[in-house]
This record gives C-alpha cells, structure tokens and sequence, in this order.
C-alpha cells in the first residue's frame, strides 16, 4: 500500500518485489519518553533542568508510567550536538557498507523523522532536523569511492508543511548539499515523495533497492 492507502498491485510471477531490500536501522528517539531514557541522557545535556526528577534515583520522573514529565519553567533544551553528528555518522557508515555488501545500487533514505521522534516535545527538533543533513554527505564524501554496488541515494523527504521552510527536512538537505559543494562518486537526490513509491518505481524495470523497514519505529536514523 502506497502513503495515500492506494493499493499496490503485483502478480505472483511479478520479480520486482525480490529486487527491494527492507533494513532496520539504528536510530535516536527524542520523543521524551521512558523507553528513550539513555538517548534524552545522552545528547541532551541540561537534561536535570528540563525534567524533574525521581528524588530516589536521580531520573526523569515519568507520568502516565511514559513521558518524562517536563518543569513548567524550565529553560530551553540544548544538545550535545557533536555527539549528535557522531552518533547519525556511524549510523550512516554502517547502514551504507551492510547495504553495499547486500548488492543494494540505490538507497531511498528518508534521513530524519519529524513530529516528536526529532524531538518536539522537548523543543529539540528543530536543532536536530538542521544536523541532520550533514552526517550522510560527510559519510557519502569520505566513503563514496569505497562502494562497490551503491550507485544513487535517494532521499525521500515529503513536505508536509509548505509555511515553514525554515524547519523543512527537505530545504536543510537541498541546503547542505547545496551550500557545502558536495563533492563524491555518489550522486544524490532530493524529491518530495513517499518513500515506498519511489522505493516501487525504482524496482520494477531492474534496480536493487532499499529502503526503510515499515516495521520499524520512525525515530531519527540512517
């Protein structure tokens, strides 16, 4: 099923479905809730500000037995942003040899996730969606010539909100690889598009592609 709930069709005989690899992805959850304790601890560094905290243990308070529960006045959250980028690089470094030594020639990436898995509930995700570009062209620059199938990566980043370039995924990954002279063997492109269409149309004539698991939980990831 395509992201407008349109039915895909495919026949039995059809090849094309054998030609798209699913892949599970490493990834940093800053939706602000119990299961991503160790991620708020890790990259958020004033986080003992921003939350209020069990007297017992020395951790963000849960309410609702799930979401951290937030000061009322708190100042704003800021991030280990260098741990960010280190983090989405050996994200990207791995994803991109394992998707190599599998015969994959063209990655539909989607890069960051947006609403609260970027952090909106915690007034990060801003900050993260601007960081996100630039660990995947660094890998791209640096391991490009290294690959031995990868051909293209595609990243598929719908615009959802038209009033808000400023914080649009897909204007900071025209901009950084705009702005920064990408400079690798790897040619990329940028569309505003659903990733499993694109995913499909790549390959039905002949390509092995990938793209990202529908299974998995959309967070921040490579």
């Amino acid at each position: 099923m395509e992201f407008d709930a349109k039915i895909i069709s495919c026949k039995l005989n059809e090849d094309w479905p054998n030609r798209i690899k699913l892949v599970s992805v490493m990834d940093i959850d800053f939706a602000g809730r119990r299961h991503d304790m160790s991620d708020i601890l890790y990259y958020v560094f004033n986080w003992k500000e921003v939350f209020y905290m069990k007297r017992d243990t020395g951790l963000p308070s849960l309410y609702n037995a799930r979401d951290f529960y937030r000061r009322a006045t708190r100042p704003h959250d800021k991030l280990h942003e260098e741990h960010v980028r280190d983090s989405l690089m050996r994200m990207a470094r791995l994803q991109l040899r394992a998707c190599d030594e599998k015969n994959v020639q063209i990655l539909v990436e989607i890069g960051i996730e947006l609403g609260v898995f970027a952090g909106s509930e915690i007034g990060v995700d801003v900050k993260v969606r601007a960081l996100s570009a630039e660990p995947i062209r660094r890998v791209l620059q640096e391991d490009g010539s290294l690959y031995k199938n990868i051909r293209t990566i595609v990243f598929a980043v719908p615009i959802f909100n038209e009033t808000k370039s400023q914080e649009r995924t897909f204007d900071n990954f025209v901009n950084t690889f705009n702005i920064t002279n990408y400079n690798s063997p790897i040619p990329v492109l940028i569309i505003d598009q659903d990733m499993h269409r694109l995913t499909i149309a790549i390959a039905r004539p002949s390509s092995i592609v990938s793209e990202l698991n529908p299974a998995d939980s959309h967070a921040v990831f490579w």
